[in-house]
């Protein structure tokens, strides 16, 4: 399928990705995911950097596969694997060890991976940092425009991720982040952290092009139950296919009518 199928997804404004998890390295879990996302119809996979992680992605699924990374030199590795992406994050681990990231950082990371990628037709995406305020936010989306940064993430963070209401905070602040973003950039967004089938549906509704979920997929070890959930984020947000639809065909009879 490789990335197209993502980009596709991108923009019709329904674009799912399924995240294995920043820490996860059950190579077994890995491959139920992938196959699940696969079979619910998700619109990507994003692994951690290691590079048998990756070939058990590959083998047990067409999607796009993203591999997510803050190191330069790994996602230099990555696209010499054949990764259809990059993704700079995700930081949320970082943050529970304490390591906040500032823009500046994030800016010279990203400035750094993109100039090692130079030649290689990969789909690159970076993430905005969470502490970041709105001023620092809308500076280095800028920034990322000009350096010809293909899709932005956007985050939200609270320190008890487990708890019910902090998640949907969380996951709050991200589609905030998001709305606010969308109003100085062209550049597509996903929004990410805590999301769920409720949250996705808000975010999707607030503007987003895409979403990135985690934990509420990876904590599964069974793989019917693992495919049942993004069935139901896919199917949270499968009126968006009949929006998209009927917007083609409403251009298509305007254009029928200048004639």
């Amino acid at each position: 399928m490789g990335i197209e199928v993502f980009k596709k997804h991108l923009r019709e404004k329904r674009a799912i990705k399924i995240s294995c998890g920043f820490n996860n390295l059950d190579l077994e879990n890995i491959a139920k995911i992938c196959r699940a996302a696969q079979s619910a119809k998700a619109s990507a996979v994003d692994v951690p950097f290691r590079k048998d992680i990756f070939q058990i992605a590959r083998k047990n699924t067409k999607l796009p596969i993203f591999v997510s990374t803050i190191h330069p030199f790994e996602a230099l590795e990555a696209a010499k694997w054949g990764a259809d992406g990059i993704q700079i994050g995700n930081f949320l681990e970082t943050y529970k060890k304490g390591k906040k990231f500032s823009v500046n950082e994030v800016y010279d990371i990203t400035l750094e991976i993109m100039g090692l990628l130079n030649k290689y037709d990969i789909y690159f995406c970076s993430t905005i940092p969470a502490f970041a305020t709105l001023d620092e936010q809308i500076d280095l989306i800028k920034k990322f425009e000009i350096l010809g940064v293909d899709l932005i993430q956007t985050e939200g963070y609270k320190k008890s991720p487990q708890n019910s209401s902090l998640m949907i905070e969380s996951a709050q602040a991200s589609i905030n982040n998001m709305n606010e973003l969308s109003k100085y950039t062209k550049l597509p967004i996903m929004t990410s952290s805590a999301m769920n089938e409720n949250t996705i549906k808000s975010a999707f509704d607030m503007g987003a092009d895409a979403v990135s979920v985690d934990n509420v997929v990876n904590r599964f070890n069974s793989e019917a139950s693992m495919k049942a959930t993004i069935l139901d984020i896919v199917g949270s947000i499968s009126y968006r296919n009949s929006l998209n639809k009927e917007m083609i065909r409403s251009q298509r009879e305007l254009i029928l009518n200048e004639f």
